[in-house]
């Protein structure tokens, strides 16, 4: 069954190494950018303490988890704390996060306008479908002017939520990985900035608008419920929250990722 669910992972999920001896190393779920990325970084100062780390990138949000639960990985690496707390809500994972990494605050895009308060009336904004992340949208654009929401602390915010809707934005919900194709079909959307970064976006430079940088949505190091402790979880959280993980964060994405220890 393992060997099996393992076939399924390399070829769906693109794992960045997948051997029959992959079960001997520390297994990390992870988003393509940044996150597989960072980890790609640790590996040879983890490499040089014994540990194998073997980076499974996908772009699937509903995966990490399921397969962390499942005990496919070891750990994952991709969501920030209120994506896990409404995934441990709706399908009881024991698992936990063990610190916070990084922040990528989300961005709106256009290639349309050049400005948010260029929106015309009944214009069309993509953001994510995903409760915590659609909330994170909302709260955005509520930030800088386009709507007003009921409840700007609640954390599973929709579009049923919006109060105030001047222009008569028109929502069209789209799973976060496709956003950026959606920026052909629609006046702006609302991306989270790992998939703006792949669609070759710069968060800096092409946000029409972004998230301040004390933005609650720290992106977190999580693992199974028991496995805190564990010597090669620990020697990974301490390669991801070192200076040397702070300096590269700061040199490779400047600005569009910031950390968040």
């Amino acid at each position: 069954m393992i060997r099996n669910i393992l076939s399924i992972l390399c070829g769906v999920f693109l794992l960045t190494s997948c051997s029959s001896k992959s079960k001997d190393g520390l297994k990390v779920a992870a988003s393509a950018v940044p996150h597989a990325q960072m980890l790609e970084f640790v590996k040879p100062d983890l490499k040089a303490q014994g540990i194998d780390l073997i980076i499974v990138v996908t772009d699937d949000y509903n995966m990490p988890n399921r397969a962390l639960a499942d005990k496919e990985v070891d750990a994952n690496f991709f969501q920030h704390i209120p994506y896990m707390n409404e995934q441990i809500k709706q399908f009881h994972y024991p698992i936990v996060s063990i610190a916070k990494i990084e922040i990528e605050p989300m961005g709106i895009y256009s290639k349309k306008i050049r400005s948010l308060s260029d929106l015309k009336q009944n214009a069309t904004i993509a953001i994510p479908n995903d409760p915590t992340n659609e909330a994170r949208a909302l709260l955005l654009l509520q930030a800088n002017g386009v709507i007003q929401l009921d409840n700007s602390n609640n954390t599973q915010l929709t579009t049923v939520n919006i109060k105030n809707n001047p222009k008569q934005i028109k929502f069209i919900e789209v799973d976060s990985a496709m956003l950026p194709r959606s920026l052909q079909d629609v006046d702006a959307a609302a991306i989270n900035t790992n998939y703006a970064l792949e669609a070759d976006l710069s968060p800096t430079k092409d946000a029409l608008a972004m998230e301040s940088k004390d933005s609650p949505y720290a992106n977190v190091l999580t693992v199974r419920e028991g496995d805190e402790n564990r010597p090669d979880i620990q020697a990974l959280k301490t390669a991801l929250t070192s200076q040397k993980m702070k300096e590269f964060i700061n040199q490779k994405y400047k600005g569009a990722v910031v950390p968040a220890f």
